[in-house]
């Protein structure tokens, strides 16, 4: 559809396409063409190829309220989205140009693209009015020019009004004169003198013709009645009068005065002034002229952004009939003023950047502008400098936001970026737009539990399965990476893993015991608990968690001294002879518990005779509170408890069997002393039992060692000079047997004869047990000395 338009309009237009310079794109179409037409390749012009326009994601970017132009994303031709009028988009200005951008967005390039819109002749010249009157006196001299009532064509350049004609006639001619801005207006010019007499009116056509291709043209009846009265018009002091005036100046403010005179007297000179027939309404609302004074004064808003220049014309006429006139022309200047705030555009390219994103990543496009000239439109545009972000300037009144720094989602996750724009103005005019950036959440964060260790007490005999602590993590991130499971990690170094002991709820933290402990077996034990994330990759952190098994009173005493049997014990032989306080023996027990629940107190329970002994209330200790007597009984029996301190309290009872007897070498019955089942002892019977033997047994040892050393040691003396042994004894032919007394000689003599036989007797341990006597003859040949001793001596 687009070639038949192009080849159509070519013959009219040509249409140009400007060589590709380093920041814009331009081309040029005539207005008023079809939709679809086409306006150039962008592809092209850019180099890329038309399979890369969609992947690259090209985008056209525009400010206007219509979209006229648009890109085809599938081959890169630009066309004609809506009709283009150029008269409607710009107005009288000369250059009209619509002004876009197009994207590439994922190398974020921007190409600004300028499209001249060229002017079609397609508006003729056409007057205010088709007819007007026109006074003219007589009088008035050759030369004399009328201004005539210029026609309006919207077009512009060469297709406006080019010149104005009248109809052939002898009296009058057309002169033209083009203003400041480029329009051109007409003059009637007296060429021969008028008779009213002869002719009093006249009728001509003026014709204004633009000059486009084809032209157009555009006509008006002009009306001259020929007036005899006052020869003499009112002449301006200036051709032209200049004035400026600030924009936004205040209503009733004075821009300037025009003054007329005429040399006429009396009527004929009074002067009224007014604007003439072709100045347009806008001037005549933003202007008020005083008909007496002439002054011009401000009655509106004027706007130096939509004009920068007032041109008109003003008449002076006198009052004399007929009325004579006179016209000049006003220029007034709009100074700017900075009266215009700049204009923020912003285009979100991403509204969310991930917290590790590096910096310089393109967040959105910036546009400013501003409506003001010179420095009052030079514009400024910055965001605040403690966040991390920075917009960079790329092209002239455009601008990147870019991340600059660290982003984190757990310290800000949300930042409302207030881009502000100033102008040069002073004091300066500025506007403000917040960009929302949303910082999303990554895998940054491991864990972090509450506690890094944490002690847990557990009172033994627990019930399996029962929760005996929970335990609980942190993780300042969200969603997925923020879910965090519970684990139990199994020290290697340790035979039994941790997983025997307990288990864990990966979802709640709650510990739970897997089995019954026993503090007497296990006091403590430790295990490490795993937080980890579910966040890719998880982190993790550990925390250990010391399980502290606490005493229960679950163990009873146990007598460890004397040893027992079927709960009840005997202790050695007491001797009769006792006083009292007499420490008979001392009842030891233990507890496999701890604290106060292995603290023991002894309570007599019962006694045989409950005077006679008493007990130890900590100490165990068994004492007489009297001396035996021939009335008491041989045997005594005393009925302990041994009482633990705790709640409740347990307790064992413990039967002792006391035998008192006169003669303490010989036993009144048999101890009994059968080995107790292992499980009455505990280790530390074991260990009291075993040091009591190493004892006992390095102590025989020392004795033995003593009485070899020392018989060793008589008997050297015995043989060399000393006649001493270990104990003497002295025999005879009696039969009587005398008891040894001391270190003295025992004599046994005999009843028939006279010779005495001497014996040396050495005494056994066991004499304290019995009445026998152990006797070792000395020498028979050895003399005895003055003590009745064998003397070694004598034999020499």
């Amino acid at each position: 559809m687009a070639t038949p338009l192009i080849s159509q309009v070519s013959i009219i237009f040509s249409l140009c396409i400007s060589d590709l310079v380093s920041e814009k794109l331009r081309y040029s179409i005539p207005e008023e063409m079809e939709r679809g037409t086409f306006v150039g390749n962008v592809a092209e012009d850019l180099g890329l190829k038309v399979w890369e326009l969609s992947s690259r994601k090209l985008l056209l970017i525009s400010d206007y309220p219509k979209q006229f132009i648009e890109i085809n994303v599938e081959n890169g031709f630009l066309f004609v989205n809506e009709r283009i009028d150029r008269e409607q988009l710009c107005s009288k200005t000369a250059a009209c140009s619509l002004f876009f951008q197009i994207t590439l967005a994922d190398a974020l390039e921007v190409y600004p693209v300028e499209v001249e819109i060229l002017d079609v002749n397609d508006n003729s010249p056409v007057f205010s009015k088709k007819e007007f009157n026109l006074q003219i006196s007589e009088l008035n001299a050759l030369g004399a020019r009328f201004l005539l009532e210029s026609a309006r064509d919207l077009d512009v350049g060469t297709n406006t009004i080019n010149i104005y004609q009248i109809s052939p006639n002898e009296h009058f001619g057309i002169k033209m004169q083009t203003r400041r801005g480029g329009s051109k207006n007409a003059e009637l010019v007296l060429k021969r003198s008028l008779d009213r007499e002869q002719q009093s009116i006249f009728t001509l056509v003026l014709t204004a013709i633009d000059g486009g291709i084809p032209q157009r043209s555009g006509t008006a009846r002009i009306n001259i009645n020929v007036i005899d009265a006052n020869d003499n018009a009112p002449v301006f002091d200036h051709e032209t009068y200049r004035a400026s005036a600030l924009e936004n100046i205040a209503n009733g403010s004075l821009v300037l005065r025009v003054h007329a005179t005429d040399i006429d007297e009396g009527t004929n000179a009074e002067v009224t002034y007014s604007f003439t027939h072709h100045v347009n309404q806008n001037i005549r609302d933003l202007f008020k002229l005083d008909p007496v004074t002439g002054e011009i004064r401000v009655q509106g808003v004027i706007d130096f952004e939509e004009t920068n220049v007032y041109e008109f014309d003003i008449l002076a006429v006198n009052s004399a009939p007929p009325e004579l006139s006179a016209h000049a022309t006003v220029t007034i200047d709009v100074i700017d003023t900075n009266d215009n705030c700049p204009n923020l555009q912003v285009t979100v390219l991403s509204s969310a950047v991930q917290e590790d994103a590096a910096s310089g990543v393109s967040i959105a496009l910036i546009s400013v502008t501003d409506r003001d000239s010179g420095e009052y439109g030079e514009v400024q545009c910055q965001i605040p400098d403690s966040i991390p972000f920075k917009i960079e300037k790329y092209l002239k009144g455009s601008y990147k936001l870019i991340t600059n720094g660290f982003l984190d989602h757990e310290i800000t996750p949300l930042y409302n970026i207030s881009v502000s724009a100033w102008d040069g103005g002073f004091p300066p005019l500025s506007i403000s737009k917040s960009i929302v950036v949303s910082v999303t959440d990554v895998n940054d964060n491991a864990p972090i539990f509450t506690q890094s260790s944490y002690n847990v007490y557990l009172m033994e005999n627990n019930t399996p399965g029962a929760s005996i602590f929970a335990v609980s993590a942190n993780d300042a991130d969200l969603n997925q990476n923020a879910e965090i499971s519970y684990s139990i990690l199994d020290d290697q170094k340790h035979e039994i893993p941790s997983s025997v002991y307990i288990t864990i709820n990966s979802k709640t933290g709650n510990i739970y015991a897997l089995r019954s402990f026993d503090y007497e077996q296990q006091k403590h034990f430790h295990v490490a608990i795993q937080a980890q994330d579910a966040g890719s990759p998880p982190l993790s952190s550990t925390a250990l968690v010391n399980v502290i098994i606490l005493d229960q009173n679950d163990n009873a005493p146990i007598i460890v001294s004397p040893l027992t049997w079927n709960t009840s014990a005997t202790v050695e032989i007491l001797p009769k002879a006792t006083y009292p306080g007499y420490l008979v023996t001392k009842v030891l027990a233990s507890d496999e518990d701890s604290g106060q629940n292995a603290r023991l107190s002894y309570q007599l329970l019962e006694a045989t005779d409950p005077g006679l002994f008493t007990v130890g209330h900590l100490s165990g200790e068994i004492r007489t509170t009297r001396a035996f007597s021939d009335q008491d009984i041989s045997t005594e029996r005393l009925v302990l408890r041994v009482k633990d301190n705790g709640q409740p309290s347990l307790s064992t009872t413990v039967a002792i069997y006391f035998t008192v007897i006169t003669n303490v070498t010989e036993k009144s019955f048999e101890q009994i002393d059968k080995p107790r089942r292992l499980e009455y002892f505990s280790d530390v019977n074991s260990y009291l039992i075993i040091i009591l033997g190493s004892i006992s047994f390095l102590f025989l040892m020392l004795i033995v060692c003593l009485l070899i050393l020392k018989c060793r040691q008589d008997r050297n003396i015995a043989e060399d000079y000393s006649p001493t042994v270990c104990c003497y004894g002295q025999g005879n032919s009696d039969d009587g047997l005398n008891r040894p007394t001391g270190r003295h000689p025992l004599s046994y003599s005999g009843a028939v004869q006279t010779e005495t036989y001497h014996y040396s007797v050495c005494l056994s341990p066991e004499s304290s047990k019995s009445d026998f006597l152990f006797l070792k003859p000395c020498h028979p040949t050895l003399p005895f000395n003055e003590m009745g001793v064998h003397d070694n001596n004598a034999t020499n």
